[in-house]
């Protein structure tokens, strides 16, 4: 899959969004090192905590599904600004993929590539468990 193919992907995501509260959807798709591919949408919820953002709806269906080793995640957001993974995202990134390509997707189209341990500096993971 190409890297404008995943983002389209991410970007038809954002029409599947559940986003009553903040009206800011969000929508991700994820490739496996083995080429499967799984979307996501962020899905709110009216007590916030239970919200679930659509970085870690995609890594969690990739899960379920038995996948585990991710190449990148193109991110695409609904305004001009970028829209990069929150903190608990960059957390479940690193988890499974420390090294992960990170594509954000602006309203535009515009694209802007990132790393993990740009966006994840100093972060903590399976490895400080050992």
């Amino acid at each position: 899959m190409t890297k404008e193919e995943l983002c389209r992907q991410a970007q038809k995501m954002l029409q599947m969004a559940y986003v009553p509260y903040s009206h800011f959807p969000v929508g991700a798709a994820i490739e496996c090192t083995d080429g499967a591919v799984f979307t996501g949408c962020n899905i709110e919820n009216a007590a916030y905590t239970p919200t679930n953002c659509a970085e870690r709806t995609a890594v969690f269906k990739a899960v379920s599904e038995g996948h585990r080793a991710f190449r990148r995640i193109a991110i695409a957001g609904s305004t001009e600004a970028f829209c990069a993974p929150c903190g608990v995202c960059r957390q479940v990134l690193q988890e499974f993929a420390p090294d992960i390509e990170v594509i954000l997707v602006n309203s535009r189209g515009e694209t802007m590539e990132l790393t993990l341990p740009e966006l994840l500096p100093h972060s903590f993971g399976p490895k400080n468990l050992a």
